[in-house]
């Protein structure tokens, strides 16, 4: 595996992963560069400079994983990605506390005009008088966007004795409480708040949330800060609104477009600007590295990334219970794709024991990841894998059960084809995956990454030995053999785990051996 470390991170993250990938640190690409390269790496890391294109994307046949070592993930084509079964990763919490003082530390430079006192002084004037300011205890702090980092603010406005009031749709009342938050409509937190803090992703419902209407609704002594995305204001009517004194002041870190150099708010002494510091702090830096590079190690050793932008998110505590059944849910969709024959019609997927007690979205997907995967030009991971059947027309049903009759958990994938129906059903023994029943055949296999005989067939005397003759005579070793039936000379299942491949002319051989209805060869 390779990775590209398209913009700098510390070197905490880059170490990590090392460990898995060899790491290749060009920075300040132009698109076109990115384009000419990309295909050469299995993953790629970014932080805000650097822009994922769809035409990047378009451009990378390899790439499985993008971590973005920060919050915001504006600056890349989710949506491609998705289409492509490229997993994004960010590191939400990295930067909070960071990014929160930040918040603070710009409020508090607006309420005492700290770096215009700091340019006057140094400018050898004494004006004292010019820059009075205003306690920010008992004002009225507005947050827009309860998330990791508003809470994070509003934890530190609160040992500030301020009052809070908040506007975030998705968050709880109860989780506004414990923060000591009253949520309020948006046009209320606009015409009560002294300041206005945001922290809310940039979207189109989102940009220029606050414009010449919602500035002339507010306090003419509110202060706003936005430390979250530029865009989510109009910078037009922001730079007026503060000249004509329709409001005190304003603070920003952020920009439409990155890097700035000119904009029409640095032509106002009344507005305080910063190059995008929020995250600008060692520990910030040192932990969103390394927070994306873990979750890259992650997905390169198939395992489920903690912080997946576009893929299904599995909690720790789920994690410990759906973790082992991983594998089995891609070796049963695996299973199902070499079995089936015909067109896909419809798939079912039931859960049976504990696992029906959690959220199965994870399991869904990388059950239709392994049946798809095979039967696919496209790359199908647990990213895109629902999107995939959609877009062929498959429907997808999930059962659960909290009963389950032979094992503590079973995982069963029945899929309907215009030939017929074929179900595997799958669990965990002595913390290995186990096929345990294959179209109503009870068995027990252990994939083990070799190949299996799957010959379905009418049980009689001297029809496994006849088997065993065409495989020895072809050179090929059996290494052990499973045998299942309904009943004595019913139908049948034998399963052979071979050493070698069994080639077609062999294949051919088997089936003509009368009683013998089909034969499959499978690698798992």
């Amino acid at each position: 595996m390779k990775v590209l470390v398209a913009d700098p991170i510390a070197e905490q993250g880059i170490d990590i992963i090392k460990k898995v990938a060899d790491v290749e640190v060009k920075t300040g690409l132009s698109e076109e560069e990115l384009i000419k390269i990309i295909d050469n790496y299995e993953g790629l890391v970014v932080r805000s400079q650097t822009r994922v294109t769809s035409s990047v994307l378009e451009a990378a046949s390899k790439l499985c994983v993008i971590g973005r070592a920060g919050v915001g993930v504006d600056n890349i084509d989710v949506e491609a990605a998705t289409e492509k079964g490229i997993i994004v990763v960010n590191s939400p919490t990295g930067n909070t506390v960071s990014a929160a003082e930040h918040t603070i530390a710009l409020m508090m430079a607006l309420a005492r005009h700290i770096p215009q006192a700091n340019n006057s002084l140094k400018a050898c004037q004494w004006k004292r008088s010019s820059f009075m300011g205003t306690e920010v205890k008992d004002k009225i702090l507005g947050i827009i966007g309860l998330g990791n980092i508003g809470s994070e603010v509003a934890r530190r406005a609160r040992g500030l004795e301020m009052k809070i009031i908040a506007y975030d749709p998705f968050v709880s009342e109860e989780r506004a409480r414990q923060l000591h938050a009253d949520i309020v409509s948006l046009d209320e937190l606009y015409r009560e708040a002294d300041f206005i803090t945001l922290h809310t992703p940039l979207t189109d419902t989102t940009r220029n949330m606050i414009s010449k209407a919602q500035l002339s609704s507010m306090k003419p002594n509110v202060r706003i800060i936005n430390t979250a995305r530029g865009g989510l204001i109009d910078e037009e009517a922001l730079f007026e609104a503060v000249n004509e004194g329709v409001i005190a002041g304003a603070a920003v870190d952020v920009f439409p477009v990155e890097p700035c150099t000119e904009n029409v708010l640095f032509k106002s002494d009344k507005v305080i600007v910063t190059p995008h510091l929020g995250a600008s702090t060692v520990e910030a830096q040192a932990l969103a590295a390394t927070e994306v590079a873990k979750q890259i190690a992650d997905v390169f050793n198939g395992q489920p990334a903690r912080y997946a932008v576009n893929a299904p998110f599995i909690s720790s505590e789920a994690m410990n219970v759906l973790g082992p059944f991983l594998k089995v849910a891609k070796l049963t969709g695996q299973l199902v794709s070499y079995l089936g024959e015909g067109r896909m019609r419809k798939i079912k997927i039931k859960y049976q024991g504990e696992l029906a007690s959690y959220d199965t979205n994870t399991l869904k997907a990388i059950v239709l990841g392994g049946l798809f995967d095979r039967l696919s030009e496209e790359r199908v991971n647990l990213v895109n894998a629902n999107k995939v059947a959609r877009n062929r027309g498959v429907q997808v049903i999930e059962e659960k059960e909290t009963d389950c009759e032979n094992f503590a958990n079973l995982i069963t994938l029945e899929v309907e084809t215009s030939e017929g129906t074929v179900s595997v059903s799958g669990t965990i023994i002595r913390g290995e995956p186990h096929i345990v029943c294959v179209n109503g055949f009870w068995v027990d296999i252990v994939p083990t990454g070799g190949y299996f005989l799957f010959a379905d067939h009418i049980d009689q005397p001297g029809l496994i030995g006849a088997v065993g003759t065409i495989t020895g005579q072809a050179d090929i070793n059996v290494s052990h053999m499973h045998l299942s039936r309904i009943e004595p000379r019913g139908p049948a299942l034998m399963i052979m785990a071979l050493d070698e491949p069994l080639d077609e002319e062999t294949r051919q051989k088997i089936l003509q051996i009368p009683g013998i209805h089909n034969v499959k060869v499978v690698k798992l």
